[in-house]
């Protein structure tokens, strides 16, 4: 119990105390200052492919890769990193609230925004073009872009679809990342920006839907390739290495990336504890994000736990029935490989082969294909903690049941197996507490956990702590109710064995 307060009151005082001291060394107010500097970037970034340029150079250059702009920029902020090279726009977003950070005016370099699609899908990217190029005659795109950036025409010129569109021709299904202010962010709920309007006027020239897929930067190209997605549109730039995977549409903006670095002579913003918990979870509703992720996650690992435990169970009857008996011997060994390969192989990679490969041409829903993965894996656990279980019975009990006239399969169930939960039980609810936090790797196909409700957050208030902390306190009462209730049912099961003794 001491240690559980100790541990709580450590993520209270980090939740208090904020970014902390920092530990920059190297000051950066040009390009010719990168060489020997700590670079942070969004991992799969134009950012990241030319950052890649300077590290592992004579002067010792590093590059850190995020999997998210806030989270380079945090890192900036508490001095881990000199530097965040980033796309103009996005970088604007960081840095507006952020009084010790400033963009410089040297642009690092320029790039050009374009839509990806699949290699074999020729037909959607000459559609695609050409509803660019009535956009752009129509002077829509100019409309869209201003609406978004510019201080004299921000939010004076939001896109409308026309009316009477039937949206006959089916529908879009887009791959994002929003978290790429002001191309493609979320607000009160919903996902804008710059791309979305983009992507929308697109559909209604092609008189088709749009259905958004919010996923992480790097699954973007993955996703649209395999044909989860139809196209792709995150702030996308056109490169040699990229377009050998998948297709680009015509470019639709030009952007620029710049540096962000800190500002020395000015001190940070330091806002209340009050004022940062109402930016974090009341303003615009924020802690929806955290509810929905949570509905999930609990949704995902209950369901993966009860289909894990039938896997396991049957697993481990065939292991056990075959280190006995020495029969079935192929079944026997089709669950060896089983095991050999889950237990071998991390959950992420799993779950992204099933999603990518195993369900590639099966349009199924993410919640499902999640609880498919996680039963699986759990699956293997479960079989082993449940095979050393029932091993550990005296085989004498088996004996005594078949010299009692019950059939081996009414031995198992009425005798051994009764025994061995009980002996496992702490392993299976420990199976179960991991199978929860494991779900946080949901976001990868693009589905929204707990975990990544935080990162929801993070991406639009660029606050680190407090959403950070949040979610792990929510993990930590998930986890002490179960510990609890497992407890009650140990004891539960004690008193019965009392009564029977």
């Amino acid at each position: 119990m001491k240690k559980k307060v100790m541990v709580l009151a450590c993520m209270l005082s980090a939740l208090f105390i904020g970014c902390g001291s920092t530990t920059q060394t190297k000051t950066i107010s040009s390009i010719d200052d990168l060489e020997g500097a700590k670079i942070g970037v969004q991992l799969g970034t134009i950012g990241d492919i030319y950052a890649s340029d300077y590290e592992g150079d004579d002067a010792g250059t590093k590059v850190e890769r995020y999997n998210k702009n806030a989270d380079a920029v945090q890192a900036l902020k508490q001095g881990k990193i000199d530097c965040v090279i980033a796309d103009e726009q996005p970088a604007i977003a960081c840095v507006e609230n952020e009084g010790a950070l400033i963009i410089l005016n040297e642009p690092f370099t320029l790039e050009e925004y374009a839509i990806c699609i699949a290699k074999d899908n020729d037909e959607l990217l000459n559609q695609v073009n050409g509803a660019i190029d009535e956009l752009v005659e129509e002077g829509v795109l100019d409309s869209i872009i201003s609406n978004y950036i510019g201080d004299d025409t921000k939010g004076k010129f939001p896109y409308e679809s026309p009316e009477g569109l039937t949206y006959e021709n089916g529908e879009i299904v887009v791959a994002t990342n929003a978290t790429f202010k002001p191309y493609e962010y979320y607000e009160n709920g919903e996902i804008v920006g710059i791309d979305m309007d983009i992507i929308r006027a697109i559909g209604d020239k092609l008189n088709m839907s749009i259905k958004i897929e919010d996923m992480e930067f790097d699954a973007i190209i993955n996703a649209v390739s395999s044909h989860k997605a139809d196209v792709g549109i995150a702030g996308m730039t056109k490169t040699e290495e990229r377009e050998k995977s998948i297709n680009f549409s015509k470019s639709y903006i030009t952007s620029k990336q710049v540096i962000i670095v800190r500002d020395s002579s000015v001190a940070e913003n330091n806002r209340t504890f009050i004022e940062k918990l109402h930016t974090n979870f009341i303003s615009q509703d924020r802690y929806s994000y955290l509810l929905n992720g949570l509905k999930n996650t609990l949704i995902i690992a209950l369901c993966a736990v009860i289909i894990g435990v039938m896997i396991g169970y049957f697993v481990a009857i065939v292991r056990v029935s075959y280190d006995k008996t020495g029969a079935p011997v192929i079944l026997n060994a089709i669950c060896k490989l089983y095991l050999t390969i889950i237990r071998g192989t991390p959950m992420m990679v799993q779950l992204l082969i099933i999603y990518y490969v195993v369900f590639k041409s099966v349009n199924v829903s993410k919640v499902l294909v999640a609880i498919i993965a996680f039963a699986i894996n759990s699956g293997a656990y479960v079989a082993e903690v449940m095979r050393g279980g029932i091993m550990s019975i005296d085989a004498g009990q088996m004996e005594a049941g078949r010299s009692l006239g019950l059939s081996h399969r009414q031995t198992m169930n009425s005798i051994i197996l009764p025994q061995a939960i009980k002996n496992v039980l702490p392993a299976l609810a420990n199976e179960f507490i991991m199978l929860i936090k494991e779900t946080s790797i949901c976001g990868y196909i693009g589905l929204t956990d707990l975990t990544r409700g935080g990162d929801i957050i993070r991406s639009q208030t660029y606050e680190a702590f407090i959403p950070l902390v949040a979610v792990a306190l929510i993990y930590l009462i998930i986890v002490e109710v179960l510990t609890v209730l497992v407890g009650k049912w140990e004891k539960s099961l004690r008193k019965t064995e009392r009564k029977a003794d």
